[in-house]
């Protein structure tokens, strides 16, 4: 075990596996009492049964799988990672990268017990690549399972990790000569008993525990104090503890004030009663939410004047326009009010229908803010030139969507408006549409989540360092402007922000804290809306050195944001179709060798297209009776979804082929014969080979692919000559399989032809590469595999590859135990005496008993059925492993106990006392086995 994790811990970048103990040598910076890094932490809980227990609102937008997604879903499979694995004398900086699953790499890491610290790079939803740090502790009893926190590491590298000072907790940034300079930032683990000692708070760590009683928590707590807890290690010589950072808490505490600031129509009309009514020669008002009645049309060209004529530099809102109100560019109605108040920050027109957009009659022309004609270009910002808009909606049209990928996107959508428009700029889009191949059929709502993926400000504008950062998961309540842009598909202006409400349009913008820098700016809130559906909403802010947005700017980014909002849903229907090709393939390609006693398996996929990540190409390996193993490597001939659907195909029928212990030469025809039953135009190479380890045989055939290399333990490499035979799919042409021997210590290396084959070229060159002295058996398969990529191959080949490198170890004879026994009754007894006699001599006398018990029903079973002969088997590797086998090929199968009588209670008392248990037709007869976890030293 403790070889298993230093191979992995070696895989990983800045591991710090275990914490110092209490009494080492104190290094300077390790009791940094009063000093705390706040940090924004991620907990992933697994049970275990390997399931996700936990899954924490950091956990979402770091890594972007919804809670409701990842919660009891296998943890394996969720979190693809890359390790950098660094061959012998390369810098690690520059090692080949490899995929893997991160949750199992932290339980591989965990495995013996101890806490892991380190760095593990992996892909989020969005297909980005996250350089994320790690903590992981494995839970002992009464808990089990494991329990790991993140955090991102980009973020805490670029500007330094904020830091609490004192009992009030109090956050102080790095200072800027320092940003940038915490390149060598890691993960690490304090000593244990820092909670008892009472240097770290405690009500802060407990509250980001698995929910639970207060006692159990108090447990939990101390159960990661003896282990180390999260640390940050600075340089080799300043390692600071970690506490959480919850940016949502201040939002939080400040969304109390909402309800009383946005009162409701009903509110507004008890408090304030109905608005005065308008002279009969003015026009209509439009509606506004405020305190005070909005002004009239003529009120508002003097209260312009009058602003006009004020200093430059003079912040406020003009004479009689109310600095609060939060206003929508839609036309008034013309039926009053039926509650006699105004409405809550709500448009004056009617709500839009289910599409989102506005209704409109055919002979009426669209119109833009006040009731104008939209071809009527009003003037643009502070210039005053109606060329400046059709400047920015050309540049629109140039500098957004130049790509397909959502998040550039948006990012390009950001920076053409900042500082040019505003100096602030984000994109929050709907979280559903993100995750969810289909679109949402109901339109947003309060709890509608959002999700920041991007965000642009200027930086000499004004400090931002407590917005939400991209990948924050927002919800836009309707009482506030930007949700009541979101949910009313319709651009909400908020001329100038008054001191008292500032604190509610922080939280819209991202954070409290931001109540200070957005008081006296400026907000326009514009609906991203594509083919009928709401996306989500571009945010925008100016500082009071600017003039306020005004119906016109509204108007001209409305048009804007339309534009915009087409380019992000093709990037989002082409990352939908991307995403299928890749669920697909992943979900065909194994990402964790399997652990078979006697054999180490490592494998690589590498597809031809790096963007697309999809092809023909796959492997397995298949645990077989016996402790032998399939091996398998395939190609179907093309390229793309196709080809991978029929990979797919191929590998769910040879997998269900090797289920029946076939002869590597019957199962290529069955192969071959279910592929004409199928019609499938595609034809495929395969190679199929079973070790068995206790025979130290392997017996392999091939249909048309590549000869697999053996590579001997004196290091010397041997081309396997198998009869070739034909493609699967080709039909009528024998398949003809090859045993030999191998040797403990030797390897076999199975690839498609993307790795030996080069164009223009000979395939013998790579395959006569593959004989030389490339491999040294002293590796382990994990670095014959790198070495084999880093000489064969190239980022120019168009083609995928397959590589999977198996070592053979063998099974000693002295673990091994079998026994033929009559087809007798009486051959019971003798089968109890035998595995009783054998556990003694393996020194298994803990697992006599049910040994015994199991063995005398299967025996029991077997000879019921057999004609000539029962098989009995023993074999210790890391578990008791015990197959009974005979002669007759149908399986037994498991009935419910209160349909059995007296008999047929064997097969249940193996479900509830064997630790796993199946069973497996064999070319003659069947198989019944199970294994029990040997008992620890």
């Amino acid at each position: 075990m403790a070889a298993r994790r230093e191979q992995t811990e070696s895989m990983v970048a800045e591991s710090n596996s275990t914490p110092r103990p209490a009494d080492a040598e104190a290094v300077p910076g390790d009791h940094p009492t009063g000093v705390a890094a706040l940090v924004r932490l991620a907990l992933v809980l697994i049970d275990r049964a390997g399931r996700i227990a936990q899954w924490s609102r950091a956990a979402e937008e770091l890594f972007g799988h919804r809670a409701e997604v990842a919660h009891d879903r296998p943890a394996s499979g969720l979190l693809p990672a890359v390790e950098p694995l660094a061959a012998p004398g390369q810098a690690a900086g520059s090692a080949v990268r490899r995929r893997c699953d991160a949750l199992d790499t932290l339980a591989a890491l965990t495995a013996d017990g101890r806490p892991w610290a380190g760095q593990l790079a992996v892909i989020d939803r969005e297909e980005h690549l996250r350089d994320v740090l790690w903590w992981a502790w494995p839970l002992p009893d009464p808990f089990g399972g494991l329990l790991a926190l993140a955090a991102d590491a980009r973020p805490l590298r670029t500007a330094g990790p904020r830091l609490a000072l004192g009992e009030r907790l109090l956050p102080f940034a790095a200072t800027p000569p320092a940003r940038g300079g915490f390149h060598r930032l890691g993960a690490a683990l304090t000593p244990p008993g820092r909670l008892r000692a009472g240097l770290l708070s405690a009500d802060r760590l407990a509250g980001l525990l698995p929910a639970g009683s207060a006692a159990r928590r108090a447990l939990l707590l101390d159960v990661l104090d003896q282990a180390g807890l999260p640390a940050l290690r600075l340089d080799p010589a300043t390692v600071l503890p970690v506490l959480p950072a919850d940016p949502q808490t201040a939002a939080a505490h400040a969304a109390a004030g909402l309800g009383r600031r946005y009162p409701t129509a009903q509110q507004r009309a008890a408090r304030v009663g109905p608005p005065p009514q308008p002279a009969q020669s003015a026009p209509p008002a439009r509606t506004v939410r405020g305190r005070t009645p909005g002004p009239l049309p003529a009120q508002r060209e003097t209260a312009e004047r009058s602003a006009a004529a004020q200093p430059s530099g003079a912040v406020g809102a003009p004479a009689g326009v109310p600095p609060t109100t939060p206003t929508t560019t839609t036309p008034p109605p013309t039926a009053p009010s039926p509650t006699g108040g105004g409405a809550a920050i709500e448009p004056a027109a009617a709500e839009p229908p289910a599409n989102g957009r506005p209704p409109r009659r055919s002979d009426q022309p669209p119109t833009g803010a006040e009731g104008a004609p939209s071809g009527r270009l009003s003037p643009f910002l502070t210039n005053g030139q109606a060329g400046e808009q059709l400047a920015l909606l050309n540049e629109v049209g140039g500098k957004v969507g130049t790509t397909l990928d959502l998040g550039f996107t948006a990012h390009e959508l950001c920076q053409v408006l900042v500082p040019r428009v505003a100096d602030f700029a984000c994109v929050d889009l709907v979280d559903g549409l993100i995750s969810d191949s289909e679109l949402p059929a109901a339109r947003p709502d309060d709890d509608t989540m959002l999700r920041r993926v991007a965000l642009v400000y200027n930086e000499t504008g004004g400090a931002w360092d407590h917005v939400l950062s991209e990948g924050s998961l927002v919800s836009m309540p309707r009482r506030t402007p930007p949700g009541m842009a979101l949910q009313l598909n319709q651009p909400v202006l908020v001329p100038v922000i008054s001191a008292d409400v500032a604190v509610d349009y922080a939280i819209a913008l991202g954070g409290a804290r931001l109540a200070q820098v957005v008081s006296g700016r400026s907000m326009l809130v514009v609906p991203l809306s594509a083919r009928g559906t709401v996306l989500g909403i571009l945010k925008l802010l100016r500082l009071p050195d600017r003039a306020p947005f005004d119906e016109s700017d509204a108007a001209t980014l409305k048009e804007l944001a339309v534009r915009a909002a087409l380019s992000l849903d093709n990037a989002r229907l082409h990352r939908a179709e991307a995403r299928v090709a890749t669920t697909l393939q992943r979900s065909m390609i194994p990402t964790r060798p399997p652990q078979i006693p006697g054999v180490q398996i490592a494998h690589r996929y590498l597809p031809g297209d790096p963007k697309a990540e999809v092809g023909g190409d796959w492997f397995d390996a298949i645990q077989l009776p016996g402790s032998r193993v399939a091996l398998v490597v395939g190609d179907v001939m093309g390229h793309g979804l196709h080809s991978a659907a029929a990979m797919g195909r191929f590998r769910t029928a040879m997998q269900t082929l090797a289920a029946l212990d076939l002869p590597p030469g019957q199962l290529l025809r069955h192969l071959d014969n279910l592929a004409h039953k199928l019609g499938d135009d595609h034809l495929a190479t395969c190679l199929y080979a079973v070790y068995d380890p206790i025979n130290r045989t392997c017996e392999l055939a091939s249909a048309g692919h590549v000869p697999p290399v053996l590579v001997h333990p004196d290091g010397s490499g041997e081309l396997l000559e198998i009869p070739a035979g034909a493609p699967i799919g080709v039909g009528g042409v024998p398949f003809v399989a090859k045993t030999i021997d191998v040797s403990d210590g030797s390897m076999l290396v199975l690839c498609t032809d993307g790795l030996v084959e080069v164009r223009g070229g000979d395939i013998g060159a790579g395959l006569a590469a593959l004989c030389g002295n490339l491999i040294d058996p002293r590796q382990s398969p994990e670095q014959a595999c790198d070495v084999v990529l880093k000489r064969l191959h190239s980022d120019d080949r168009k083609d995928d590859v397959a590589l999977l490198v198996a070592r053979f170890d063998g099974v000693a004879p002295s673990e091994v135990a079998t026994w033929d026994l009559r087809v007798d009754h009486r051959e019971v007894r003798r089968a109890r005496s035998l595995v009783r006699e054998q556990l003694a001599g393996w020194h298994l006398e803990a697992l006599s008993d049910i040994t015994e018990l199991l063995v005398s029903e299967l025996v029991t079973n077997a000879v019921r059925v057999a004609r000539d002969r029962v098989r009995l088997q023993l074999i210790r590797v890391d578990k008791l492993l015990v197959e009974v086998s005979d002669d007759n090929h149908n399986l037994p199968s498991l009935e419910p106990a209160e349909q059995l009588g007296e008999t047929g209670r064997g097969l249940t008392l193996v479900t509830k006392l064997a630790e796993r248990w199946g069973t497996a037709r064999k070319a003659v007869g069947k198989v019944v086995w199970f294994e029990l976890p040997l008992p620890h030293a």
